[in-house]
């Protein structure tokens, strides 16, 4: 049984999966979360319960964030009994939420003068990836931390990185998700143009997955769309914010993201009109109400509203 005493922060519909399997694969676990119901389900499972991050972090040796945006990392970890008031040198810090690389660095440079390793590790994947432990991990940290971490990251994910320094994990995971966000804006337009052309998307779909416009997008997010299946999955809303750290990390670092400020724009729309917690392939509807198009059940179940043909 592994000898790690692990601490979880942040149970929602990622951490949730993530710390069922970490229990799984035979860790000690205590779990702290904001929300009861999440902390009730994971010790249920046979997690212990913490009463806030301080008691996570005290009553471990290893403690794992995944917690929504970077002001709730801040204060889970700086803030009033939060981790780092538990912490011990010796410790490591294991933040896979996504959030700024300035945030990341921050906390790892702050963790580093109380003789704590820090390992920013992101995550691409979704509910069915937590739930599968297939999760593509992106990291960031020193070589010999990712290393020693490593076991725990393989309970999880599959496709493990190391990036590079402090933060690079979070760049790459805005890099991951500009790039999502802009291949599902492509087959929601792809979608759309075959409705108004009066060709069949579920056919346009099938023809385009043997050749090279071929994506996991298409696949997956494209069945999505196909069947009308919005539940999340990975929510508007957190694209939306995820889009954000990418722009101001391109800010931070000079980096134009035209395409990116697009997509935002996009999301924002979405949830003026109440589609926030549907998941992100729903981005098809803003297509969709542009192109004066209402969908009747599945796409192939019938469109009205200026379909040609």
């Amino acid at each position: 049984m592994p000898g790690e005493r692990i601490g979880f922060i942040g149970l929602g519909i990622m951490g949730r999966p993530m710390a069922k399997n970490l229990l799984k694969a035979g860790y000690s676990l205590v779990v702290y979360d904001i929300v009861p119901a999440g902390v009730e389900d994971v010790v249920a499972a046979g997690a212990q319960a913490a009463e806030s991050s301080k008691e996570v972090a005290s009553r471990s040796d290893v403690v794992i964030t995944m917690l929504p945006d970077s002001p709730d990392v801040e204060a889970a970890m700086l803030g009033p009994n939060g981790v780092f008031e538990g912490l011990r040198p010796g410790m490591t810090v294991i933040d896979m939420s996504s959030i700024s690389p300035m945030t990341a660095r921050k906390v790892a440079s702050l963790a580093a003068e109380r003789g704590v390793d820090v390992l920013d590790a992101p995550v691409s994947g979704g509910e069915v990836g937590a739930v599968n432990a297939t999760l593509s991990i992106m990291c960031g940290g020193k070589p010999e931390v990712f290393e020693r971490c490593l076991p725990i990251l393989q309970v999880m994910g599959k496709n493990i990185t190391l990036v590079g320094d402090f933060g690079a994990g979070q760049v790459c995971k805005a890099c991951n998700q500009l790039i999502v966000a802009m291949n599902l804006e492509a087959v929601a337009e792809a979608f759309v143009l075959a409705q108004k052309a009066g060709v069949d998307p579920a056919k346009v779909r099938q023809a385009l997955m043997g050749g090279f416009a071929s994506s996991r997008i298409l696949e997956v997010h494209g069945q999505r769309m196909l069947d009308r299946t919005f539940n999340p999955g990975f929510r508007i809303r957190l694209q939306e914010k995820d889009l954000n750290v990418a722009l101001s990390s391109g800010r931070a670092y000079g980096a134009p993201l035209p395409g990116t400020a697009l997509m935002m724009e996009i999301m924002k729309s979405l949830l003026a009109t109440g589609h926030g917690n549907e998941d992100h392939s729903a981005i098809v509807k803003f297509v969709e109400g542009m192109a004066a198009i209402e969908v009747k059940g599945g796409v192939t179940g019938g469109v009205t509203g200026g379909q040609a043909g």
